[in-house]
């Protein structure tokens, strides 16, 4: 019990250190990301005014006929860029990308990808 104790704190440690290297003087919106094991979810948020200006995910009713299985690279490429163009929509193309406590690695590195792909800028 302790070590899983341990490992959530370390978790908890590694999300503040990102999130708040990002936040040190930016007036960029975040693109922020949590990941599942069977599904992905992205969303784009205002820090100043705490309102997020556009969201995507594998479970989103659009995305959900075209992706078999939300926890893989797959569903992250088509999220990414789904996430990008209603980004676009809502005027928004520079962000600056969160992370968390996930590697930069496989789902996470697709969906950033797939976003610059489709006209976001980090």
């Amino acid at each position: 019990m302790k070590r899983q104790l341990i490992k959530g704190v370390r978790r908890v440690r590694r999300r503040f250190r990102t999130r708040n290297q990002l936040r040190a003087g930016s007036t960029r919106p975040r693109l922020s990301v949590f990941r599942s094991h069977k599904h992905i979810y992205a969303q784009i948020v205002d820090d100043e005014k705490g309102v997020t200006l556009a969201s995507a995910s594998s479970r989103d009713k659009t995305l959900r006929d075209s992706v078999s299985y939300g926890g893989n690279a797959e569903a992250a490429k088509q999220v990414g860029a789904a996430l990008a163009e209603r980004a676009k929509a809502a005027g928004v193309t520079q962000v600056m990308f969160d992370r968390g406590h996930y590697r930069y690695h496989g789902r996470i590195a697709e969906l950033a990808n797939a976003a610059r792909e489709a006209g976001l800028e980090f």
